[in-house]
């Protein structure tokens, strides 16, 4: 089991990613609103606003999409994210990894 965890920049595909999940089955996720760091040192830390140049066309706001998946949905994940927000590591689509889990407590026994 894994946890895949996805900072979602563009918060206009939150729809999209989410209609994509159940597509590959994976039904259950967890969205929470976050800001970055980079957004806050420079907006409300008077020392670093000067920083604010190196976040000029970052988002201010991004949706971070949690869940707890089988390792043979990883594939399929980063197919699914690829195919609707194009590369990864574009710049300005977000983050996506995945942290391996050695429990899970409380998922109904199909979703194990």
């Amino acid at each position: 089991m894994k946890l895949a965890i996805l900072v979602l920049n563009k918060e206009e595909y939150l729809e999209p990613i989410l209609e994509g999940f159940i597509e590959i089955d994976i039904t259950g996720a967890t969205i929470v609103d976050s800001i970055g760091m980079g957004h806050i040192l420079s907006s409300e830390v008077p020392i670093f606003a000067g920083l604010r140049f190196m976040f000029s066309g970052s988002r201010s706001y991004n949706k971070t999409i949690m869940s707890v998946i089988k390792n043979e949905k990883v594939k399929p994940l980063k197919k699914l994210i690829k195919k609707i927000l194009g590369p990864i590591d574009q710049k300005g689509n977000g983050i996506l990894f995945f942290i391996e889990l050695s429990e899970v407590v409380g998922l109904k026994p199909e979703i194990i």
